[in-house]
C-alpha cells in the first residue's frame, strides 16, 4: 500500500465506522460526518474512487440526523457522477457544512456547493474549468460532443450562480471557468459564499487527474505547507470511459 494511503487511513482512523476507499463515514450522537477523499466516478475503478451509490447508501442510513459535516479533498472526475452526488446532498434536509480540506477541483468544486455553509482554509484550493471529454467519430459526432459539453458547462454555471456573493456576476465566473482557474480559499471568498479558515496543515490527495489540468498553481507544490500530489503508477482506463470535468 502506498505511504500516502497509509497516511490518510491513519489520519482518519478515530471514530471510523465504515470505509469505502476514501469515502468514510463517521456517525456521532448529534451529527454525521462524510469524507469524500478520492476521484468522483460512476463506477468504482479502484478502492479510492467515490461513486453516487456510496453517497446514496450513506444518506439512507442517516436516521434523520439534523447536522451533516462533509469533508472534501478531491481532484474531481466524472461530471454525471458528481452532479448526482451534488443533487443527492443538496436535496437532503440535514444542515450541511462543507469543509474543503485540501482541494476541491473540477466536479468536486460543484459537490462543495451543496453545503449550506462552505469552509475553506486560506491555503486550500477551489478549481473551476470547462468540461472535457474524449470523442471518437465523424464530424457529426464531434459537433454533438461540443454541443453536449456546452450544455454541461451551462449546468455547472447554474450551480455556481446559486452560490455567488452579492454583486458578483455569473459572467465573471464564466471567465474563470474558461481560463481553468485555481482559487485559494482567500480568492474563492471574493466570488463565492464561502467562509475562509486559517491555513491548514498539508493534506494529501491521490489522483490521476493533476497532470491533466491546466494552470496547476506553482504554489501548490512550493507553499510552506504544500499539498502533496501523488499520481498512481498506472494510468486508469476510466479516463476513456467516463465523461470528465477535467
Amino acid at each position: 500500500m502506498p505511504k500516502i494511503l497509509e497516511f490518510l487511513n491513519k489520519d482518519l482512523k478515530t471514530g471510523k465506522e465504515k470505509v469505502v476507499g476514501k469515502f468514510e463515514i463517521k456517525n456521532q450522537a448529534e451529527y454525521s460526518e462524510l469524507f469524500i477523499y478520492g476521484d468522483i466516478m460512476s463506477y468504482k475503478w479502484d478502492e479510492t474512487d467515490v461513486i453516487p451509490q456510496d453517497v446514496a447508501d450513506f444518506l439512507k442510513d442517516l436516521d434523520g440526523k439534523a447536522k451533516l459535516n462533509i469533508y472534501i479533498n478531491s481532484a474531481g472526475g466524472s461530471v454525471f457522477a458528481g452532479l448526482a452526488i451534488y443533487n443527492q446532498l443538496k436535496r437532503h434536509t440535514a444542515e450541511k457544512t462543507v469543509y474543503i480540506d485540501g482541494v476541491a477541483a473540477s466536479i468536486a468544486s460543484v459537490i462543495a456547493m451543496a453545503g449550506d455553509k462552505i469552509i475553506i482554509p486560506s491555503n486550500a484550493f477551489l478549481m473551476v474549468h470547462k468540461a472535457w471529454s474524449y470523442t471518437i467519430g465523424n464530424a457529426n459526432d464531434m459537433r454533438k460532443s461540443a454541443d453536449d459539453l456546452e450544455r454541461i458547462d451551462e449546468g455547472i454555471l447554474n450551480v455556481y450562480k446559486e452560490n455567488l456573493l452579492d454583486g458578483v456576476d455569473i459572467e465573471t465566473i464564466k471567465e474563470l471557468v474558461n481560463s481553468a482557474t485555481w482559487l485559494t480559499g482567500t480568492q474563492a471568498a471574493q466570488y463565492f459564499n464561502v467562509e475562509v479558515a486559517e491555513e491548514s496543515k498539508s493534506v494529501a490527495c491521490v489522483s490521476d487527474y493533476f497532470d491533466k489540468y491546466k494552470n496547476l498553481p506553482k504554489g501548490l507544490m512550493e507553499s510552506p505547507a504544500p499539498l502533496k500530489v501523488i499520481k498512481n503508477d498506472t494510468e486508469k482506463n476510466k479516463l476513456l470511459f467516463e465523461l470528465d470535468l477535467l
